[in-house]
């Protein structure tokens, strides 16, 4: 790998992390493209690494929600009155809905690493989910806010966040489409879902790091490892701003067509030889 593709991994990677439309899909997509061997621990490791850039200009951007946030639920575990606060709540719910990714990750590690970052479950997955995402859009009453969010809520909705272990599902999209069917508004349940990445994937991250230093050192290297990083984290920190002004007035239907578009694409690459699954 040299400096150049790690600008243009860096750069998709910050641009599509947030959007539900699969960063893991795209740059697995990108990486197969780019002649890299997608089973290989150190393009498989670096792909998990470099999501950590766009994690951070996602704490940044949420700064002033997460001091006020944090506080509120360590006070609360000591305090009735205070677990009273709606912010004590929405804590709770950040913290259950994180538990089952980390679960099913650590339990489906291997398969995650290997059979699923072929590229007819990322073409698959782009494709199926477009549905689910299309029902959960066009079904949504949005009367319910930020607010309204329970632990049962952010369960429900940190259970549908293990699709996205499947590449082409789209972590955004997946717990997008499960907020949206528990009837929260398209701000609200994107806001949830970068709350829930936070945990999910600096986990990831810090977890891939070291199982994997000695095959990124021989491999793609630290010094591509970190600019791709420094990329994501410029890049994702104006796609999260433009995404919450963006589902602010609009529906998803643009990135699901999107979605539909790439993955059939993506098939056709297949049948015909033009570039191999995996």
């Amino acid at each position: 790998m040299n400096i150049f593709e790690a600008v243009l991994l860096g750069a998709v990677e910050g641009f599509t992390e947030f959007l539900p439309v699969s960063s893991t899909g795209h740059l697995t997509i990108l990486e197969k493209i780019l002649g890299f061997s997608l089973d290989d621990p150190d393009i498989t490791a670096f792909t998990v690494i470099i999501q950590s850039g766009a994690v951070l200009a996602t704490v940044i951007f949420l700064f002033k929600d997460i001091v006020r946030i944090v506080p509120a639920f360590l006070k609360g575990l000591f305090s009735a009155p205070a677990r009273k606060s709606p912010d004590y709540r929405f804590g709770w719910a950040v913290v259950v809905g994180s538990i089952p990714i980390v679960i099913v990750g650590l339990l489906f590690q291997d398969a995650v690493e290997t059979t699923l970052r072929s590229l007819w479950f990322v073409s698959g997955a782009l494709i199926l989910w477009s549905g689910a995402m299309a029902f959960a859009d066009h079904a949504a009453t949005q009367v319910r806010h930020e607010d309204d969010v329970t632990w049962k809520d952010s369960l429900i909705i940190g259970l549908a966040q293990c699709l996205a272990l499947i590449p082409g599902v789209s972590r955004s999209g997946a717990t997008m489409s499960a907020g949206l069917l528990r009837d929260f508004d398209r701000v609200t349940v994107t806001r949830l879902s970068f709350f829930l990445s936070i945990p999910a994937l600096l986990g990831a991250s810090v977890l891939q790091g070291f199982q994997e230093a000695g095959n990124i050192s021989s491999g793609v290297g630290w010094v591509n490892t970190i600019v791709a990083t420094l990329v994501s984290f410029v890049v994702a920190y104006f796609s999260v701003n433009w995404l919450l002004k963006f589902v602010s007035k609009h529906s998803y239907s643009v990135f699901i067509l999107y979605r539909v578009v790439l993955g059939l694409l993506l098939a056709v690459l297949l049948v015909t030889g033009t570039i191999e699954a995996q």
